[in-house]
């Protein structure tokens, strides 16, 4: 049975009216819905809390055989007292003629299932449970993948052991390869991703509702659903400038958010107010999203996203931007590995790796299971995919960055994203980025204001144009692809200079905290030949 909770409806765009007219539920449906509405956030506390609750109860004594049976009386009781009061909800929408309307209008759009008819467009006009919108783009409506399998995720290479040792090291290994999975899939997943707790989602629902409706309706936004290879279903706006004065209209920033982040209220702002085409999404289990977000469902998830920019909307590979917001560079990067024809990559406020970040916040006699946790599990190897692309990367740094550091904010060189711009500079320009070049690199990090940056630059005597004729001069001779042996010929103080020119280029520093929005002005395409 197909479920539809309306939320609220909004007047149709076809009809001319004064102002939004919502959904009134008569009064029936108005208090069920409150008592189901209670319920649900019961049990989510329930949930979450029952491992404390069976403990105590099981020091108190309660958990005999009588007790037990007679809770499980007590919890079937409360089981048909909800779906009784889940019928008299039915019933009350059933005799609301504003709920029927919604209701064909639905039914029509799941018959004709086009993003283009017209009874998608008055779908659209309302706002109500996303499981129950239909598909608009599934993943294999153009791949050339003739399976359902996972997409490729970039894995380290398994040590060569002989079968007996393989064997024997695999017994060695069960108990704490178990104790990893738990770790990961209870309570390491929700804390790696705490947007996809219920609690949470239930207590902004209010200002992702407002957030989507200001998509919708002052930025003529178009909702879809995106069936991923998995079976989840992703949710996702588009808002189109290409018919725009503006010429950036015509490029697509793909925006990925963090891992407390919604499309409805996130990073999708910046690239909206510079004046991009966008196409925002929800991490899997995130609003709208089905599935959890572990990262084979991540990768997953921006593979059809990406297919559906392409396919669906039109824009080609050179015009899409990937745009990322702390853990959203995990999506970003892995898609410009996977999608190596994408214009750029910008990351904001990313990692280089979780794993520093995860022992920050976990007890040091944890390590080593952290470390094989994540490892195994939630592995975000941000830079690793980085450096598997070849097209222009800018890294905004965040000089007040709370989150990122590994010991304290004011500490800027515990900053990730410091390691993430030395990884992808000593992965592309090698014979530049020596342990000379590193050090030279790791001076100028330490600057956290534009006038130390300047001061930093001016020291060194770094000259712009010079920089620019040795990087183009290789380029012309040798080509585009990284890595570059440009440097392995020259002076000391030319490679410092290089080193400081393209550690520049390649990141900018923004003062402000991790969650701060980054503002328009400061949302530039990177810097490329």
């Amino acid at each position: 049975m197909r479920r539809s909770f309306c939320v609220h409806v909004r007047a149709p765009p076809l009809q001319t009216v004064a102002k939004e007219s919502y959904y009134q539920p008569r009064t029936l449906e108005k208090h069920a819905d409150s008592i189901l509405a209670l319920a649900s956030v019961l049990w989510s506390i329930s949930y979450y809390s029952s491992p404390l609750a069976v403990f105590y109860l099981y020091r108190k004594g309660y958990l005999t055989m009588p007790k037990v049976v007679a809770i499980s009386h007590y919890a079937g009781t409360m089981l048909l007292l909800l779906a009784g009061i889940a019928c008299l909800r039915g019933i009350g929408r059933w005799t609301n003629p504003q709920y029927i309307q919604f209701i064909t209008i639905l039914e029509d759009a799941h018959r004709y299932g086009t993003p283009e008819h017209k009874v998608k467009k008055k779908l659209s006009s309302y706002n109500f449970d996303f499981r129950s919108w239909p598909v608009d783009f599934r993943w294999d409506e153009f791949t050339s993948r003739s399976d359902s399998g996972n997409v490729p995720l970039l894995r380290s290479e398994p040590k060569h052991r002989s079968a007996i040792n393989g064997f024997l090291h695999a017994i060695k290994k069960l108990p704490c390869q178990i104790a990893s999975f738990i770790v990961a899939h209870t309570f390491g997943r929700r804390m790696l991703y705490p947007g996809s707790v219920y609690l949470l989602q239930k207590a902004l629902m209010p200002m992702l509702l407002q957030g989507q409706a200001r998509l919708v309706e002052e930025y003529n936004g178009r909702r879809a659903k995106l069936a991923a290879c998995d079976g989840n279903e992703i949710d996702t706006i588009f808002v189109d400038r290409r018919g725009t004065l503006e010429p950036q209209g015509r490029k697509l920033v793909i925006c990925c958010e963090g891992n407390a982040g919604f499309y409805e209220v996130g990073c999708i702002s910046t690239p909206l107010d510079a004046g991009y085409s966008v196409l925002g999404w929800n991490h899997p289990g995130f609003a709208g999203s089905t599935g959890v977000p572990l990262p084979q469902n991540e990768a997953n998830a921006m593979d059809v996203v990406v297919q559906y920019a392409i396919h669906r909307l039109g824009f080609l590979p050179e015009d899409i931007i990937l745009y990322a917001w702390s853990i959203g560079g995990f999506t970003a990067t892995w898609a410009a590995m996977s999608y190596p024809e994408v214009s750029a990559v910008i990351l904001d406020a990313s990692f280089d790796d979780l794993v520093p970040l995860a022992l920050k916040v976990m007890p040091e006699s944890w390590r080593s299971l952290v470390t094989r946790t994540v490892r195994q599990h939630l592995n975000l190897n941000n830079a690793e995919q980085l450096c598997k692309y070849q097209g222009p990367v800018l890294l905004v740094r965040r000089t007040k960055d709370e989150i990122i550091t590994t010991t304290v904010p004011e500490d800027i060189m515990s900053n990730r994203g410091n390691d993430l711009l030395l990884k992808l500079l000593q992965h592309r320009y090698p014979r530049i980025m020596t342990e000379e070049g590193i050090r030279i690199v790791r001076e100028w990090l330490k600057a956290s204001t534009p006038m130390e940056e300047a001061s930093m630059y001016s020291r060194y005597e770094v000259e712009d144009d010079w920089c620019l004729s040795v990087l183009k001069s290789y380029q012309a001779e040798e080509g585009d692809e990284f890595p570059w042996s440009v440097g392995e010929d020259m002076t000391l103080d030319g490679r410092r200079q290089l080193a400081l020119f393209l550690a520049r280029k390649h990141l900018q520093n923004f003062e402000a905290t991790h969650c701060t929005p980054l503002p328009p002005q400061e949302f530039h395409l990177p810097w490329s030949l």
